[in-house]
């Protein structure tokens, strides 16, 4: 898995969940960043407005 998502030390994978299973690959370096990056559920409309004063 190291050499066919080309990991490195340091590198964040991230998970989705799809119809066909879970998918897992390397999160792109500026999703690292974002520790709710992975989470969709949490990015609409609502919660962006919820919490913009964070």
């Amino acid at each position: 898995m190291r050499e066919r998502l080309d990991l490195r030390p340091g590198d964040t994978l991230r998970y989705r969940v799809t119809d066909d299973g879970v998918l897992l690959d390397k999160a792109p370096a500026n999703e690292a960043d974002d520790p709710f990056a992975t989470f969709s559920e949490w990015s609409n409309e609502a919660d962006e407005k919820a919490y913009e004063s964070l």
